[in-house]
């Protein structure tokens, strides 16, 4: 289990001497004042995770908390059911907010702690996922990463109050920003899904599933990586509204048949920064 301590990471030769002039508290980091005047469907905002003790097939597939575009589109994760075997496609939702709005959220991330060099502490537990946030101009990218955000709350994690209040802010950010509220959401449409494909194998659960015809390229696509037993194909154009009417009738457990034979299958909505599989692995 690889251990992140908190840190500011800037992509931009510029930023990173930027903040090294900087100090602790972060003074002297210009904020990006036009995050909107980036194209439509970059994320100027966004809160993932990484890591944790999970399935291959889960880090991979793993959709961000929230992502902030810069035309003001807002996706997130919807409800999501907690009965076994749950739906095949995710829950994703989307609304829209003003550019100011937009603006706003990126300054709030700022005053929370994105884009400075914080100390977050590094807690004493194992085997939890790191939240990373992610803040996007037009000069580059900064990162904050926080190991066991969500997990380590109190002093017996081996924080300081100091830390403790770092991580406080940052929780509350992101509790605020993954949240919806009372703002009107529509489920999002996706113009391409990955499925990320394995040997299925029966259980005393799965077996109780029926097979589903899978109705998109040949399974189990273009190997994900030596030593993971997965491949992942794209599907993209009409296949896209046939795969969801098709999974609506499905569930995470089902047997998907390709080339004779069943599969396990996960699928994952591509956002509008993502093209293919490739994207599912870059930057984890």
């Amino acid at each position: 289990m690889t251990s992140f301590r908190g840190v500011w990471v800037a992509v931009v030769p510029v930023l990173l001497l930027t903040a090294a002039c900087a100090g602790q508290d972060g003074a002297g980091i210009a904020p990006d004042a036009a995050p909107t005047s980036l194209p439509a469907n970059v994320p100027v905002l966004r809160i993932d995770q990484t890591g944790g003790f999970v399935r291959p097939e889960t880090n991979v597939t793993r959709l961000p908390s929230v992502s902030v575009y810069a035309d003001g589109r807002v996706i997130t994760q919807g409800p999501t059911v907690l009965s076994y075997p749950g739906p095949a496609l995710p829950n994703v939702q989307v609304r829209t907010i003003s550019k100011a709005e937009v603006a706003k959220l990126v300054e709030q991330a700022r005053a929370a702690g994105v884009g400075g060099a914080v100390d977050v502490g590094t807690p004493k537990i194992t085997d939890v996922t790191t939240t990373r946030f992610t803040i996007r101009g037009t000069v580059g990218s900064e990162q904050l990463e926080v190991y066991a955000l969500g997990e380590a709350t109190g002093p017996e994690a081996g924080l300081t109050p100091a830390q403790q209040a770092a991580r406080e802010k940052l929780r509350t950010f992101a509790d605020k920003l993954t949240d919806p509220g009372s703002a009107a959401t529509q489920p999002y449409q996706p113009t391409a899904i990955a499925a990320v494909a394995g040997p299925w194998v029966a259980t005393p659960e799965t077996a109780k599933q029926p097979r589903m015809e899978w109705p998109g390229p040949v399974l189990p696509g273009a190997s994900l990586g030596e030593g993971l037993d997965l491949g992942c194909v794209t599907v993209t154009g009409a296949a896209v509204q046939q795969l969801i009417a098709t999974a609506g009738k499905a569930n995470a457990a089902t047997p998907w048949t390709s080339g004779g034979k069943p599969w396990t299958v996960t699928l994952r909505p591509l956002l509008p920064d993502e093209t293919d599989c490739a994207s599912l692995t870059a930057g984890r």
